[in-house]
């Protein structure tokens, strides 16, 4: 799982409280490697200045080990470079296997829950239009295609029932970020197909990709009942809904044919919005949000094992 940042030091309950009153000292959280080495600025009181986050200060500076409250590991990067295990620890530092005491994942199980996006009750589009007319019919933005993944299976045995523009590196046909959401939104509907089906991983791919281009989403990925508990009511298509492809294609064609039914997966617009994440920063900054409320005694006694875990285990 490439998203899974890793903590050294105190230690975190189970959900995310963003409510939760700032703490009552400062607290100086170290990223010892940005995530799939792309950096942000991090100087000045960037935790208050973007989020409102008070007593809370983020370095990527490793001088800063001695005294950090919290030390964050990207799980991908460990891979490539060891943590810092010459380095003296402060004696309230802990750590995995005797070593990390807490996990920040987009799993709802890690010590610090942050996903890529997340459901708010209260509508913010009272008088939402549903536009129908639309070029396209099914869209698909894929750039790491792989023809082992599910995903791979489910779009070759789609495109013979039903069109799909497809664009992304793959395709040779990549988007700027400018021009990302305005494509998709010529579609009725979006292949957020998840290149992992991994306990409770549902990225951008449906939070930006089809919610915020107004398209419905099409979602391969965790279980349906995942999805229910994450995403807006009735606001996706999940393909194992159907028996066979035929049937979702036929789906697709039916709601493509039918306003009204098709503008039901819109009405969540009313009564529900979503919050993205996308800056790693304001991921960093929950951490102090949450810090009052960890468990102080806590080790992974076998860290990949909880890593590669599943909703069965």
């Amino acid at each position: 799982i490439s998203v899974l940042p890793l903590f050294y030091r105190r230690l975190l309950d189970r959900e995310l409280v963003l409510c939760a009153p700032a703490p009552r000292r400062n607290l100086t959280v170290l990223l010892w490697h940005w995530p799939f080495g792309r950096s942000y600025r991090l100087d000045g009181n960037r935790c208050l200045a973007k989020y409102n986050i008070s007593h809370c200060f983020l370095t990527d500076d490793p001088s800063a080990f001695p005294e950090a409250d919290v030390v964050v590991f990207h799980h991908q990067e460990l891979s490539r470079s060891a943590p810092p295990l010459h380095l003296p620890r402060p004696a309230s530092q802990h750590w995995l296997n005797g070593l990390f005491n807490w996990t920040m994942s987009y799993r709802r199980d890690a010590d610090v829950f942050v996903p890529y996006g997340k459901t708010v009750v209260g509508g913010n589009e009272p008088h939402f239009q549903v536009s129908t007319n639309r070029s396209c019919l099914v869209g698909w933005v894929i750039s790491r295609y792989q023809a082992r993944q599910a995903r791979a299976r489910v779009y070759h045995r789609l495109k013979r029932l039903v069109p799909i523009e497809v664009y992304g590196r793959w395709k040779r046909k990549p988007l700027p970020s400018g021009k990302l959401l305005p494509t998709i939104a010529k579609c009725l509907f979006y292949l957020s197909f998840e290149n992992s089906e991994a306990k409770d991983y549902i990225t951008e791919k449906l939070w930006r990709n089809a919610f915020q281009a107004g398209a419905v989403p099409v979602v391969l990925g965790p279980s349906r009942a995942t999805y229910e508990s994450l995403a807006p009511p009735h606001s996706f298509i999940h393909v194992s809904d159907f028996n066979s492809t035929e049937d979702l294609a036929a789906y697709l064609k039916e709601l493509a044919a039918d306003r009204k039914a098709y503008e039901e997966y819109f009405l969540w617009r009313r009564t529900h919005s979503i919050k993205t994440y996308t800056d790693w920063r304001e991921r960093l900054c929950q951490i102090c949000l949450q810090h009052p409320h960890l468990p102080t005694r806590k080790v992974y006694q076998d860290l990949e094992r909880w890593v590669h875990s599943t909703d069965s285990d």
